[in-house]
């Protein structure tokens, strides 16, 4: 296990997500993102099914920085109540876990 996080969240279009994620880098929050136009979500809301269009953002993160990100997401996203789920990264090259470590303590 390493101290390293994959943080998952969804915007409705590409300029959005490039904004919110383009900050989160600005502010030392995470290390990366990826930005995955062209996901389709199906999900029931306020009692509807709905399906959408989304762009899907991996945030590449450390535990240390999760709540930190976790608020700027919750204040920053157009989403009344976005996803975020964060999942662990078990193992990745040493290489890229030191660039984790230090993007995101800088």
């Amino acid at each position: 296990m390493t101290d390293a996080l994959v943080v998952l969240t969804a915007f409705a279009d590409e300029a959005s997500a490039r904004d919110v994620t383009r900050q989160l880098v600005e502010r030392g929050l995470v290390a990366c993102v990826n930005l995955l136009p062209g996901a389709t979500s199906i999900y029931r809301w306020k009692g509807e099914v709905c399906e959408e269009s989304e762009v899907l953002a991996f945030l590449k993160n450390t535990t240390e920085n999760y709540p930190a990100l976790e608020k700027a997401l919750q204040e920053l996203h157009p989403y009344e109540e976005p996803e975020i789920i964060a999942l662990d990264i078990a193992a990745g090259s040493e290489g890229y876990l030191a660039f984790l470590r230090g993007t995101a303590a800088e």
